[in-house]
């Protein structure tokens, strides 16, 4: 068992000094971390990008091997004399008797499972679960067993839904209200209506286990959703004039970035107020996680729009079925669609570049197709092709209110391109287009992603119970985990073009990859530079060691 322990002074001398030399790492020349002290002096540059501040201040250790825990921040941070209370979970007959339901709080989480023979253990995260002894004594050195940093009676807890629909959210709600109520006792439950405008220009639900007992058999949230309008100081206001004191957000990058606002605002305040993350988003682009609730489902629901297009398209002469599925930046819906269904022949995700006229393009590879089988099923994720569709459309960039750019319908441009090429060389050619994707994202979520969202709102329970705050959950090689929120919104999770599973999709269709060497390359290098990148992390933390700058835990 990998054992981080250490006294409670020292801990935070040597978690300063890594965050020190992680922002270092990341190219944030502007931090200046006073090391063995618990202030910080941070430029306006910082306290203008609450992740990058988050980043600044992360909480991390270097141990043997390579071994490097990056972990969440805890409410003994900056309250240390909180009080603790009685887990009620050793009374609760449900979980009492199961002898291995509690984590041990020295349990870490591999993000990497697959190493080289004598390479770097690498990063690792928090175990997510209930504690039995709720904070590891990394933290604190006598804590009683069975113990929770919130009496149940005390808890006054809150629901927020915000960005795009996503099948799930409804589960999710539900199974976080049900959680406090029948795990921990907790009563007082709010639904924020319409995002984070809901805590200062919406009305508030009271959520108990009667209201929400079936809404996850409903598309869509209950409490309703919107983009943008965070008014972090006002969402804080709200929350201490209400008396919350957890916060459950639920939604996707630009939601996270702003929980990292709201809990960096809650710890300035001092407020004894758990801030948790919940990442949501359909394109399964959030990064770390194994992968986000929803996918499944709108994987299995896009089956239904391309069986229809491929039905259409043996039917007609030259029969060509084109569907467009959601995937702004990120093509896993359509790439695993594609291997599900076994019907498509060419699948463009926007990781993948295409072109379409001359040799080795699209309509070349077309024409070849219909010869073979006198019919073809095309799947093309929402953000593929975008740099086309701009050459013809230069002058249609829009936002939307969370800064997103607004994509032009690759699907409705391809199939006039397609029309158009096959007029003009004189063949006959039946193309139909299909367009499921607010279809996909509001239907209810099937058992495999119910099951998942049970897990992910149980292990954000326990979290916000245990103390932790300004942190996101989500499952990690299988094992669900806490994960700092800077963590997953520094980057989006994105298809490897160079990885085996595209290898499997275009083994599968038969097309080609239309990527030339130098894309290849480009790819490649793109994914070495990240292995790099861990590697002189942790050779610059052994030098640092060495040179007296802090000293690595056992």
């Amino acid at each position: 068992m990998d054992s981080f322990s250490s006294s409670s002074s020292h801990t935070l001398s040597v978690i300063e000094a890594n965050s020190s030399l992680a922002s270092m790492r990341e190219g944030n020349r502007g931090f200046i971390v006073k090391v063995g002290s618990e202030s910080e002096l941070r430029t306006k540059h910082a306290e203008a990008d609450p992740i990058r501040l988050a980043r600044s201040k992360s909480k991390v250790t270097i141990g043997d091997g390579g071994f490097v825990l990056e972990d969440v921040p805890h409410l003994t941070d900056y309250i240390p004399d909180l009080t603790t209370y009685t887990n009620p979970l050793q009374f609760n007959p449900s979980y009492s008797v199961v002898k291995q339901y509690f984590v041990n709080p020295d349990d870490t989480v591999a993000q990497r499972i697959v190493v080289r023979k004598g390479g770097l253990r690498g990063t690792h995260f928090r175990r997510a679960g209930p504690r039995e002894r709720v904070i590891s004594l990394w933290f604190l050195m006598s804590v009683a067993e069975m113990q929770v940093f919130f009496e149940p009676d005390e808890v006054s807890a809150c629901i927020v839904t915000c960005g795009g629909l996503c099948p799930g959210l409804n589960t999710v709600i539900r199974e976080i209200v049900c959680g406090l109520y029948h795990m921990y006792g907790v009563t007082k439950v709010l639904g924020i209506e319409g995002g984070y405008k809901g805590f200062y220009a919406r009305n508030t639900i009271p959520l108990t286990p009667k209201v929400v007992n079936d809404i996850h058999k409903r598309g869509g949230t209950i409490l309703g959703t919107s983009r943008g309008g965070q008014d972090t100081m006002k969402i804080v206001d709200s929350i201490q004039d209400r008396g919350i004191n957890q916060v459950y957000i639920i939604g996707g990058d630009g939601t996270q970035k702003g929980a990292s606002s709201i809990y960096a605002e809650i710890e300035s305040r001092g407020l004894k107020v758990s801030v948790v993350g919940i990442p949501k988003t359909i394109d399964n682009d959030i990064a770390v996680i194994d992968k986000s609730f929803g996918f499944d489902t709108a994987v299995e629901e896009a089956q239904r729009a391309i069986n229809a297009a491929h039905v259409e398209a043996e039917s007609g002469e030259n029969g060509v079925g084109l569907v467009k599925l959601m995937g702004r930046d990120s093509g896993f819906i359509a790439m695993y669609a594609t291997l599900a269904s076994r019907d498509v022949d060419c699948c463009l995700i926007p990781e993948s570049p295409f072109y379409l006229e001359g040799p080795g393009g699209l309509f070349e590879f077309m024409e070849h197709r219909l010869r073979e089988n006198g019919h073809m099923v095309i799947v093309i994720a929402e953000g593929a092709g975008q740099n086309l569709v701009e050459e013809h459309l230069p002058d249609m960039e829009h936002k939307d209110a969370s800064g997103n750019k607004v994509l032009l319908d690759v699907g409705l441009w391809l199939s006039h391109k397609i029309k158009d090429h096959f007029a003009k060389r004189k063949i006959v050619m039946n193309l139909k287009y299909i367009d499921p994707t607010y279809m996909i994202r509001a239907i209810p979520s099937n058992a495999s992603d119910n099951v998942y969202c049970t897990l992910l709102a149980h292990s954000a329970v326990h979290g916000a119970m245990a103390g932790y705050s300004g942190f996101t959950v989500g499952p990690v090689n299988g094992r669900h985990a806490y994960i700092p929120i800077y963590r997953v919104t520094e980057k989006q999770n994105k298809v490897c073009i160079t990885d085996r599973m595209w290898a499997r999709l275009l083994s599968s269709t038969n097309q080609p990859s239309f990527l030339s060497p130098e894309d290849i390359e480009e790819a490649k290098s793109k994914r070495e530079s990240s292995i790099l990148d861990l590697q002189m992390f942790l050779a610059d933390g052994k030098a640092s060691s060495e040179d007296g700058d802090f000293s690595a835990t056992s």
